[in-house]
């Protein structure tokens, strides 16, 4: 991904993933807005519990959210999920985060001008899928003018995603935490908390893939002890970290992962 993007998207993967069979995936809280364009068929997905969010979609966009998605396949999903920063959405899309956050919408709904994109994908052949979304993401940033958000409140994202303690927050840009949560739930759609919280939980997420354990991953997170550490996974992603190493490391291991900064 070339540089003029770096600022806005923080992850691009391409997949080609058999999954032995039907099934349902966990889609997890994240600290990056996720755009899915699948490739074949169309993504079936919901939140989970809320059966009334479930719909197949070409093009799908989440803003952040602190609970899980499921999406069903039927044994096989191909495409391309990018991960976009809270300034990627603006940027890209034309709209703040906070006003995508907890829906699940499609580009003909969110940003209009990318409505081809999911058919310009589906058209190309496999080594050309980066070049194609590149391209267009391009043109929808040389639309719009450079988002502009005040330093003090990227920088207390910024801190909040890496799992910083909502206080210490407040106290080093300089606010009340009254206030950060104001300010950060209008850039956003979550409070510092739940945005603490889900930083928290992907750097744990990182911890286990690279092999850690779950004490260790609790240890090197912040939490207070692992039990600490599964309860959190428990209400943010639905089940026990162990279950989602057993269930989702093989998915993971077959993605073709993008270097957002190019």
């Amino acid at each position: 991904m070339g540089l003029a993007l770096a600022p806005y998207v923080a992850s691009m993967v391409a997949y080609d993933v058999e999954l032995g069979g039907p099934g349902v995936h966990r889609g997890l809280p994240s600290t990056s807005l996720t755009f899915v364009l699948p490739v074949d068929e169309p993504l079936d997905v919901g939140w989970r519990g809320v059966p009334e969010s479930r719909r197949r979609r070409w093009s799908t966009v989440s803003g952040l959210h602190a609970g899980p998605a499921e999406i069903h396949h039927d044994g096989r999903q191909r495409g391309i999920q990018l991960g976009l920063t809270t300034a990627g959405a603006r940027a890209l899309l034309g709209v703040p985060a906070a006003a995508l956050s907890g829906r699940l919408e499609e580009l003909s709904t969110v940003a209009p001008e990318l409505r081809h994109l999911p058919e310009q994908l589906a058209e190309a052949p496999r080594a050309h899928w980066w070049a194609v979304v590149e391209r267009a993401l391009l043109s929808a940033l040389h639309r719009r003018d450079p988002p502009r958000t005040r330093a003090e409140v990227g920088r207390a994202l910024a801190l909040l995603t890496r799992g910083a303690a909502v206080q210490g927050v407040a106290d080093e840009v300089g606010y009340s935490r009254r206030h950060l949560g104001s300010l950060v739930r209008a850039e956003c759609g979550l409070s510092p908390k739940e945005l603490q919280r889900v930083g928290r939980f992907e750097s744990s997420k990182a911890q286990l893939i690279a092999g850690g354990s779950v004490a260790g991953a609790a240890a090197a997170c912040g939490y207070a002890d692992q039990a600490h550490l599964t309860r959190e996974w428990v209400t943010l992603a639905g089940c026990p970290p162990t279950t989602w190493l057993r269930e989702e490391l093989p998915f993971l291991q077959d993605l073709d992962t993008g270097d957002a900064a190019g």
